[in-house]
């Protein structure tokens, strides 16, 4: 049962819930730029650097399969306090790193927060406003990591200690939300049930089966570029161009995020199927042109091939949920959407782990061409897989 809220409860809500998901996303790509560093500091292999960076999502899935429904039952503001606790453990962490074993460390405690913060914060927001909820819900993370990536590379670059002062801003930022937290009205009543909801589902309805099917080599390209630019891309960029600043190569990986967070807005009204296929030719044109930046050492062909990227990456992420999650029964969709989250995350950590074992032996820059046209292969498979074919019971298809 959810409380009523007064029209100024509910837009102090709707701020705070906004800001603490796009301050828990920055976090988490915060320390993108500061990866070569940590290479250079702690004699980092790229494998290990890969390590560092899946060790964040495998955390941040486990989370989501087991705390993910909690707050339905405890609340919301309890899980919020555990997230930006366990977010500001993180971040003390970091600043004491000395070690890859210390980063794996800080970014699994981070990875297991945002995994409680995204959902939780996300429900608050739909708590709060029906209307602006899910809009605000979807672009939250890509809005979160763009400032985190640009503000990651402005400070590795201009500000003292940065190792140190990045992670004691957003330490500051989020000891201020907990102090915030109790201003904020709860919008859920606490009920039984708990111990079952941190039990995983994950299951697929015959009905969604084949959509799903159907969608999932391009979502799985989706999360693969993702997890290359959070990992490898600034590292990539400072080898394909020569220019080594943290804020060139945080730039980029921003601009994939920033794209996205511009797509979704620009695709919300546009058909799910439509705005896939698209998408999809924005993804594979996207690819084509940032490899094509690599052969000519060029960072503006890389930041245009980017920026088209990230316009299939927002569309593609946004319609993939759009087509399946009206397949499924609402007794259904929370195992369909564990699902999609098992491979999509999944696909997110392991190619980049990949590509990080593979760098070494071939070349950051060969592994680059490998990965993209990797990339432009899955997408051709579903936009094959899709052409002329409606999503059976797909609102808008």
């Amino acid at each position: 049962m959810n409380p009523a809220l007064t029209p100024a409860a509910a837009n102090r809500t709707t701020l705070f819930s906004f800001t603490g998901a796009v301050l828990i996303s920055a976090t988490s790509s915060a320390p993108t730029p500061l990866y070569p560093l940590y290479r250079t500091l702690f004699h980092l292999s790229p494998p290990m650097l890969t390590l560092v960076f899946g060790a964040y999502a495998f955390a941040l899935l486990a989370a989501l399969l087991t705390v993910g429904k909690v707050s339905d039952f405890t609340g919301r503001r309890p899980l919020m306090l555990l997230a930006l606790a366990l977010n500001a453990l993180a971040l003390v962490v970091f600043m004491l790193a000395s070690s890859a074993a210390t980063l794996i460390t800080a970014r699994l405690v981070q990875g297991f927060a945002t995994g409680i913060a995204l959902p939780t914060f996300g429900a608050s927001l739909i708590d709060a406003s029906k209307t602006r909820g899910p809009l605000l819900n979807s672009f939250t993370a890509f809005l979160g990591m763009t400032l985190g990536t640009l503000a990651g590379g402005f400070l590795v670059s201009f500000a003292p200690y940065p190792t140190v002062t990045l992670y004691a801003l957003l330490l500051l930022a989020m000891l201020a939300a907990m102090a915030l937290l109790p201003l904020i009205p709860e919008t859920i009543t606490p009920q039984p049930g708990v111990l079952a909801a941190l039990r995983p589902q994950v299951s697929i309805p015959r009905r969604a089966l084949g959509p799903l099917l159907k969608v999932t080599p391009v979502n799985i390209a989706t999360w693969m570029l993702g997890g290359f630019y959070l990992s490898l891309m600034p590292g990539m960029v400072a080898s394909a161009t020569g220019l080594t600043s943290p804020l060139i190569g945080g730039s980029v990986v921003a601009t994939l995020m920033l794209s996205a967070t511009a797509a979704v807005l620009l695709f919300r009204l546009l058909p799910p199927a439509r705005a896939l296929v698209v998408g999809t030719l924005m993804l594979i044109t996207g690819v084509t042109v940032t490899l094509s930046g690599l052969s000519l050492h060029s960072v503006a062909w890389l930041y245009v091939g980017t920026a088209i990227a990230g316009q299939g990456f927002g569309s593609i992420f946004s319609s993939v949920l759009k087509i399946i999650l009206p397949l499924a029964e609402g007794h259904e969709r929370a195992g369909l959407f564990a699902a999609f989250l098992v491979k999509s995350y999944l696909a997110f950590a392991l190619p980049a782990i990949a590509a990080g074992i593979a760098a070494p032996h071939i070349g950051l820059n060969q592994t680059a061409w490998y990965y993209g046209m990797t990339l432009i292969a899955l997408a051709l498979m579903s936009l094959l897989a899709v052409r002329g074919r409606a999503f059976a019971g797909a609102p808008g298809s």
